[in-house]
């Protein structure tokens, strides 16, 4: 018994020892930098020349009088509402398709998860030219299509149109890219649903219809949580997709172009720490109840 328990200490000791060169870069690198960054945000830090005096909240304060940090504010709701919406609307819509255990069904699940495996810079300079706002002889992408199909009411200037709608057609490449993560998330979710609910559902006289809005969609509210948190946090922290396609267009400005601009184009480091932290705080409100949600249904089971 006793060389057991001698066994088991030494086996913890070997497997902390394993770990912690992880947590201590974990630590150093993930939370210490926070702390840098709390403490930055407090400071007068304006320039080259670190400067930690104490400035207290001033710099949030300022942040919430900033016109420009509304408009930002507004731009990222705006534009999480149109990619949460598209994503997870196209997603669900696919794999309820897929679902139907259709003839080439991998090959159509590739297809649709390819997006996924590009970069957003990479999407962002495909669609750069896709979105291409310019008319007559300098007309391209999906703008020249709609031409030759005689479609010219769609065309129009896309992230170009008057604000604050501009940022609204920026979700489509971001929907392009995530719906087919959506597919995966929500046709997993949806083979997960035993067999015999649908057939009880049939007997009992209920149309597929039915059956996927009275049975199945109840039982993918964990998977629609899941990507609504999945794509909430990426879609407040946008910045390299926007960029890619219109530069640091003021238009279509968000808090993380922002944080950019101030911290390395001005020498705000004060301010440019200040609007990280806020986001930080907005991720952490979205995803903190979410794990705990998570922890406690891991622990009732």
């Amino acid at each position: 018994m006793r060389v057991k328990r001698v066994r088991l200490k030494k086996d913890r000791l070997l497997a902390g020892l394993l770990i912690l060169p992880s947590v201590v870069a974990i630590g150093i690198f993930v939370y210490g930098f926070i702390g840098w960054s709390v403490r930055v945000s407090l400071s007068k830090w304006q320039g080259l020349i670190p400067d930690y005096s104490w400035a207290g909240g001033s710099n949030y304060t300022a942040l919430f009088h900033d016109p420009r940090f509304h408009i930002d504010v507004r731009n990222t709701l705006l534009f999480t509402a149109c990619f949460l919406s598209g994503a997870i609307v196209i997603g669900a819509m696919m794999a309820m398709l897929l679902d139907r255990k259709v003839r080439g069904e991998s090959l159509f699940r590739s297809m649709y998860l390819f997006p996924m495996a590009i970069s957003f810079i990479v999407t962002g300079v495909a669609w750069r030219w896709l979105m291409n706002p310019a008319t007559g002889s300098r007309i391209s992408g999906l703008n020249l299509l709609f031409e030759k199909l005689h479609l010219d009411f769609l065309v129009n200037p896309w992230h170009t149109t008057q604000p604050p709608w501009g940022i609204a057609f920026i979700a489509l490449p971001a929907v392009w890219q995530l719906s087919g993560f959506m597919m995966a998330l929500f046709l997993g979710g949806l083979r997960s649903v035993p067999d015999d609910l649908r057939e009880a559902a049939r007997v009992d006289g209920a149309s597929e219809l039915q059956i996927y809005r009275r049975v199945i969609l109840p039982l993918l509210r964990p998977v629609a949580l899941s990507a609504i948190i999945i794509l909430g946090h990426m879609s407040l922290k946008i910045f390299d997709l926007i960029v890619a396609i219109s530069g640091k267009d003021m238009r279509l400005d968000v808090p993380a172009i922002y944080m950019w601009t101030a911290t390395f184009d001005a020498n705000s480091y004060a301010r440019g720490a200040a609007i990280g932290i806020l986001l930080l705080g907005g991720v952490a409100i979205l995803v903190v109840p979410y794990l705990i949600y998570s922890l406690k249904s891991e622990a009732e089971v």
